[in-house]
């Protein structure tokens, strides 16, 4: 029978709106912080590896820095390690979680939220009880950057805000035997890569002027080409046919996924672009994956992209659904709807089924391989911009785009930060031609004076994950006689946290070992012992046929919920019953014959 603890399903609640209260810390306390960080912009890679190093260095006791990797350009990729006295010998002996994040080069803000995490973690560690019960209890892994050489390509290169998705190493994305030939060409070396249109003939195009905006083209209906006097065309993105083939900017930096190259549900490229050409083929992704096989106390894991404001869970693909029973999705369901609450304009979303297939993802490969509750979160959603007004009128015409409003937003809150003004220059194909667009911080990223909140609640919903984490108490030690002689021995053990000790599918699959209870004492004698056990007849077990003192338990711990151990035993003394699982380490029961 499960049982749910009311007082600990209150207690989370109350914290995630004493953390969403302290937003932004800085505003909300009389003190200053440790380490003073500011959160109201994007760092490249050098900036994140410091930011690191000083986390590292303010926090000696409970924070260390590695070096995983390095990227396919030789790049290290920092690690941060938090947890108390976080270089003990027991460390993975504790519940763990995994937290990593700009894993696409350009969606940036996954290294910050990484970072943030780490950064408020250690300063309010001994200020906020739920804070400092996670560093005591828990072990925090936290890689900020899956993909260092597309973050630092992002912002040295001239870029679009979905372009340097991927990771350097040279790819021949058409197919025409050279490798990163025809990029995006920045035409009038702004560093901003953005649209081109040329104006022609009237009634010769296919747009016009908006009559409105200018900076807006207004498609022209086929019937009203003439009379409305379309007179511009639309040319793509900033660049031209580089190598010759009749296309443009077709094979950039790069060209592969390190989403798509893990094992499991893994598709060749053919079939899933960006795959490589086996699972782990990439520096980053073999670097991980050794990492993280390597901690299998690992129970929960984050991974930060952008954007479109979702919380996502696997499968990734329609054929992936036996990987997640319907025990495991009732887990997922209970964190990700905390998580609606703490991350207003985010939904909870399946990814094959609410937003698209994915092969060879990564949290399909910790969930479904390594039997870890496994959430991405898309960063930001630009639904942000805007708002209702008083009353939850919407202060929007039911006709007005999202360009429109971006362009609004542009013009009554950044005074024309965003946007690249239509200009001319000239180009080596269409001749003079004008260029302009939104700059590359927009769109997947949030302003600068919106940042802080992003990383705050996302952090909000990754420390709630991490205490959803298995944790363990011994609910009672029972000792009762038995016929000749004998004592009945029922222990039972509760977990207080909705993730099993094993999940569903790494019991159905074999993923891992089982968790295990042992009867022991030094003048004990166990006679039959077994899982199962019935609250008030005594003899009702799951009686085991061998090792009756070692109890073999495939499914674990279920969250929110106990389970009974029963041993019938002859002897007299002390004993002890230790039950050691992968997830939520070792709990020890004691009694007395």
């Amino acid at each position: 029978m499960k049982t749910v603890d009311l007082t600990e399903r209150r207690r989370w609640p109350a914290l995630i709106a004493a953390l969403l209260l302290a937003l932004p810390v800085a505003a909300q306390s009389v003190r200053e912080p440790k380490l003073p960080i500011a959160w109201n912009r994007f760092y490249d890679y050098d900036g994140i590896v410091r930011l690191c190093t000083q986390l590292a260095t303010a926090h000696p006791e409970s924070c260390t820095l590695s070096y995983i990797g390095p990227s396919e350009e030789r790049r290290p990729m920092p690690l941060l390690t938090i947890s108390r006295d976080v270089r003990s010998a027991d460390l993975d002996s504790r519940s763990a979680m995994w937290v990593d994040g700009n894993v696409h080069g350009n969606e940036v803000q996954g290294g910050e939220a990484a970072v943030y995490l780490a950064w408020y973690l250690l300063e309010r560690d001994g200020e906020l009880e739920a804070i400092t019960e996670l560093i005591d209890e828990r072990v925090f892994y936290i890689l900020p950057m899956v993909n260092p050489d597309g973050r630092q390509w992002w912002f040295e290169g001239a870029n679009t805000p979905n372009s340097s998705r991927s990771g350097k190493r040279p790819t021949d994305n058409d197919g025409d035997g050279e490798f990163d030939e025809d990029g995006a060409d920045d035409l009038d070396g702004d560093g901003d890569i953005v649209n081109m249109r040329k104006r022609v003939e009237p009634g010769t195009g296919s747009y016009r002027l908006h009559p409105d905006d200018s900076r807006i083209l207004q498609r022209v209906p086929q019937d009203k080409l003439v009379e409305w006097g379309a007179d511009y065309v639309l040319l793509g993105q900033e660049g031209f046919d580089n190598d010759g083939d009749g296309r443009v900017n077709e094979d950039g930096p790069g060209g592969y996924d390190m989403n798509r190259n893990w094992p499991a549900g893994w598709m060749p490229r053919h079939i899933q672009f960006g795959a490589g050409d086996f699972p782990f083929s990439y520096p980053e992704t073999a670097a991980i994956g050794r990492f993280i096989a390597a901690k299998p106390h690992i129970a929960a894991v984050q991974s930060f992209h952008n954007a479109g404001g979702m919380i996502l869970r696997g499968p990734g693909a329609d054929t992936r659904t036996s990987y997640f029973p319907r025990a495991d999705r009732s887990t997922y369901d209970a964190i990700a709807a905390e998580g609606e609450r703490q991350l207003p304009f985010y939904r909870s979303m399946v990814i094959y089924d609410d937003l698209y297939t994915v092969h060879g993802g990564f949290v399909d490969w910790t969930a479904e391989t390594l039997g870890i509750i496994s959430f991405t979160n898309e960063l930001w959603n630009s639904s942000q911009l805007f708002s209702e007004g008083a009353g939850g009128v919407d202060v929007w015409d039911d006709d007005v785009t999202h360009t429109e409003k971006q362009h609004a937003f542009d013009d009554l809150v950044m005074f024309g930060d965003t946007w690249v003004p239509w200009h001319e220059v000239e180009h080596p194909d269409y001749g003079t031609v004008e260029v302009g667009g939104f700059r590359k911080m927009t769109g997947r990223t949030p302003p600068h004076f919106m940042i802080e909140e992003m990383l705050h609640r996302n952090a909000a919903f990754c420390l709630y994950h991490a205490s959803e984490m298995p944790k363990l108490e011994v609910v009672s030690v029972d000792v009762e006689p038995a016929a000749g002689g004998a004592r009945y021995v029922t222990v039972e053990i509760r977990n207080t946290r909705w993730i099993p000790t094993r999940t569903a599918v790494a019991a159905e699959k074999g993923i891992g070992p089982p968790d295990v209870a042992v009867l022991a004492g030094a003048g004990v004698t166990v006679v039959a012992g077994g899982a199962g056990a019935d609250r008030f007849d005594l003899r009702d077990f799951d009686a085991v046929e061998h090792e009756p003192a070692r109890l073999q338990l495939d499914r674990g711990i279920p969250g929110h919920g106990s389970e009974r151990l029963r041993w019938i035993v002859r002897g007299q003394g002390e004993f002890t019953v230790t039950l050691t699982t992968q997830k939520a380490g070792t709990i020890t029961a004691t009694g007395t014959l």
